[in-house]
């Protein structure tokens, strides 16, 4: 039978394995926020989640594809809450940081997929990382470049070094808090933020 033969899935059927995904989504990621990655398999995964490990890898294929959907999906939730412009790099860190105490599970799996980026074989965390840095300099450039106007940033600094600075320590000082409590971020935001302030006569 010719592909113009074969007839069209419904509608319905569509919509419902959407639905489906969602829904296996939305559990996915309340296991991993309690959690985090943890190095175990798709199957036992399934199993958390409450669905077959068949079904598993219908909708996301592997492992690897489904700790990228969970993270993805989870970072598309906190942009449907706007940030005022105003808001410069170290205050964006700052709510950042206290969202991540809530959802450490999270925390952990970024920082596994961007640790599986690095390594050869990981195709779908090395494209997730790499698209998801770019855009973040990049927002986080144009967001220097608004505060740099306003005088809330001084105007002597590069903004796309200054975006990949911010990554870097957000990133780094995340990882410390994943290994120590007591890490000082808080204080670590705040020289940050006398660094890029504009200098007092």
């Amino acid at each position: 039978m010719s592909d113009e033969e074969r007839p069209a899935a419904p509608r319905g059927s569509y919509a419902k394995g959407v639905a489906r995904r969602q829904e296996i989504l939305d559990r996915a990621i309340e296991v991993f926020a309690r959690r985090g990655s943890d190095r175990t398999s798709l199957r036992a995964i399934a199993e958390e989640v409450g669905v077959t490990h068949a079904a598993l890898r219908h909708y996301f294929g592997s492992l690897e594809e489904l700790l990228v959907a969970v993270y993805r999906e989870s970072e598309r939730r906190g942009d449907d809450h706007p940030v005022d412009p105003d808001t410069t790099p170290t205050e964006l860190l700052r709510g950042w940081t206290e969202s991540n105490r809530e959802v450490q599970g999270l925390v952990q799996l970024y920082s596994t997929l961007v640790a599986s980026a690095l390594e050869e074989g990981h195709p779908a965390a090395r494209q997730f990382a790499t698209e998801r840095f770019a855009r973040i300099r990049a927002d986080l450039a144009a967001r220097v470049r608004h505060n740099q106007q306003t005088g809330r940033i001084r105007p002597d600094v590069d903004a796309d070094a200054v975006a990949a600075l911010v990554i870097a320590a957000s990133d780094g000082l995340q990882t410390q808090w994943l290994l120590d409590a007591t890490a000082p971020q808080g204080a670590a935001l705040a020289l940050l933020d006398q660094l890029l302030s504009e200098p007092t006569a």
